[in-house]
């Protein structure tokens, strides 16, 4: 079958749900059988998101292949449950470098090179490549922005250029907009809307679906005046109301008829739609039993979208229990400024997510030594693995002052140091150890407890790793190396003897965690923690016993070597 091609583009303002629109589309194409891809068109000139502050792009979604993409790649994996590599994902910034490197080389053998045809050339063999390396039904693309972007016009124009080159038949625009509610006027408001249309077909897109975004219920006749002043069919005016849940996007698509017709007016077949599953798994999150509170310790927290996959992860993990996981966003400066007991009491577990840089460590660093000391189930992802050995080296194995060579290049203890392929690394963007790498869960670990498997597959974005002149030590005193690369030089997970769970992973399993398939060391963490609800700390364990058990490995294996290593 040829492939087909949805596009879906945006209009009036940003930042209403594009990226859960496409993973629903996708979602709903898959439940009758369709193989699925999607592509991210990203205007800005980044040449990745590698390199952008989380402050102004949330997080950094890893590909498995190691592709630094946008965050929107993480709804897409997450709903259509598929793997996808770097290429789901084009930048302004990819297109001019290729170009200007092929310009560089000679390529065009001295012609002129042009928006149209060269720009719009190259985003449009990016989308059929893709087409034809994925084999697939249906790739499904969204372009970021709204129309009227200046920076997004090459990439409409290419997408206009689609159907002429694929075909009519094989090309379906869908415009998701807003009807914005006027509050003095006590309606919802089309016009907004009709303007975003007729830009649209003002460079020559005639969209063929409108999903139309609404805190309100949207009437009949608000939908057939749509149909009428935008020129879509009426069983494709689809309402899309605020919800509370994004999962349910996917069933709200479908019952308002957009599979069907999309079905329909792509020619895709009689495929048997079956959201059974999917149907289940929404419901089981709406019907929680009981709420499970945990804290999320990051230097990023007022700006939650830096953190979205960690979210979501936690979210699937409680959905598993039956439980509604209350985040409690806390800032790690907060705790070096007043100490973690006024952040973390109350809470049933902690998580420590990634990040770089020194600012907010100290406060990570005592959330940890907060958990370990109170036996509070801990999950540490990247920094957070590195953070906890830090704390275990300063307060179990006595090395003052030891760090992470990153945070202080001049520490006499880096218990945490560069990796040594990343040594001579002086460019930012795409040079970290990224995308999947294998890790071994060993015999008699919390680690090999939550895979039960010898071997696994997680994705990476890191420079540092834990210093194996400082591993011995660490083992010795009670620190568990719960999982390996193959080769045994690389710590992958850590873990603390004689805690419940107290478990740090360098790598990001957040990344390939499904509202159906949540990952085990986020299921297990929140099996712990759900132990520790209604009960006060002291009571879970006693208090001290990870420290006790620590102090009695050291004395029985002295003395410690604490010499200092660069």
């Amino acid at each position: 079958m040829t492939t087909k091609y949805i596009f879906v583009t945006g209009g009036v303002v940003s930042s209403i749900g594009k990226g859960i629109c496409v993973a629903s589309i996708g979602r709903i194409l898959k439940s009758r059988g369709l193989s699925v891809s999607v592509v991210k068109l990203d205007p800005y000139l980044n040449v990745d998101p590698g390199t952008m502050s989380p402050y102004q792009h949330g997080e950094v979604f890893v590909t498995k292949d190691g592709g630094e993409t946008d965050l929107d790649l993480g709804h897409y994996e997450r709903f259509i449950d598929v793997d996808l590599t770097r290429s789901s994902n084009l930048t302004a910034g990819q297109v001019y470098m290729t170009l200007i490197a092929r310009e560089r080389r000679g390529d065009f053998l001295g012609g002129t090179i042009q928006t149209v045809p060269h720009v719009t050339n190259e985003i449009k063999a990016h989308l059929t490549d893709l087409a034809g390396e994925s084999d697939v039904d249906v790739v499904v693309v969204e372009v970021g922005g709204t129309v009227g972007d200046i920076e997004g016009l090459p990439f409409l124009e290419a997408i206009r250029q689609m159907r002429k080159d694929v075909g009519r038949n094989n090309v379906c625009y869908v415009h998701l907009t807003l009807l914005p509610y006027i509050t003095g006027a006590e309606e919802l408001k089309t016009k907004p809307t009709q303007h975003s249309v007729k830009e649209l077909r003002s460079i020559g897109i005639q969209p063929d679906a409108l999903i139309c975004r609404s805190d309100f219920p949207i009437s009949d006749s608000i939908k057939e005046k749509l149909s009428l002043f935008c020129d879509v069919d009426g069983e494709a005016v689809v309402p899309l109301e605020t919800v509370d849940n994004v999962y349910e996007v996917p069933l709200i698509l479908e019952n308002a008829g957009l599979g069907d017709y999309i079905v329909s007016l792509l020619n895709l077949g009689g495929h048997p739609r079956d959201l059974s599953e999917w149907s289940r798994m929404v419901e089981r999150m709406q019907q929680p039993k009981g709420s499970l509170p945990i804290a999320i310790v990051g230097k990023y927290v007022e700006y939650p979208d830096s953190y979205l996959s960690v979210r979501e992860a936690l979210r699937h993990a409680g959905t598993a229990h039956d439980k509604d996981v209350e985040i409690k966003w806390v800032h790690s400066e907060d705790i070096e400024r007043d100490g973690p007991e006024i952040h973390l009491d109350g809470v049933s577990g902690i998580v420590v997510p990634g990040g770089f840089g020194q600012r907010g460590v100290e406060g990570m660093i005592d959330a940890v030594h907060y958990a370990r000391e109170t036996n509070l189930p801990y999950l540490g992802l990247c920094l957070g693995m590195q953070v906890m050995v830090i704390d275990w080296a300063r307060h179990v194995l006595g090395l003052e002052g030891a760090n992470s060579s990153e945070l202080d290049p001049d520490t006499l203890h880096p218990v945490i140091h560069i990796m040594p392929d990343q040594e001579a690394v002086t460019d930012m963007g795409g040079t970290m150890r990224l995308g999947g790498y294998p890790c071994r869960p060993q015999k008699n670990t919390l680690t090999l407890s939550a895979y039960r498997d010898e071997e696994v597959e997680e994705r990476h974005r890191h420079r540092f790793e834990v210093n194996n002149h400082y591993r011995e030590n660490l083992e010795k005193s009670g620190m568990i190396m719960g999982g390996l690369s193959p080769d045994g030089k690389l710590v992958e997970t850590a873990e603390v003897a004689g805690h419940p769970f107290m478990v740090g992973v360098q790598f990001h399993p957040e990344f390939r965690s499904r509202p159906n398939r949540p990952h085990p060391l986020f299921c297990e963490f929140i099996a712990q923690s759900v132990k520790t609800i209604g009960k006060a700390l002291s009571s879970l364990f006693p208090l001290t016993q990870s420290k006790r058990v620590a102090e009695q490995r050291v004395s029985a294996n002295r003395p410690v070597q604490q010499t200092a290593f660069k």
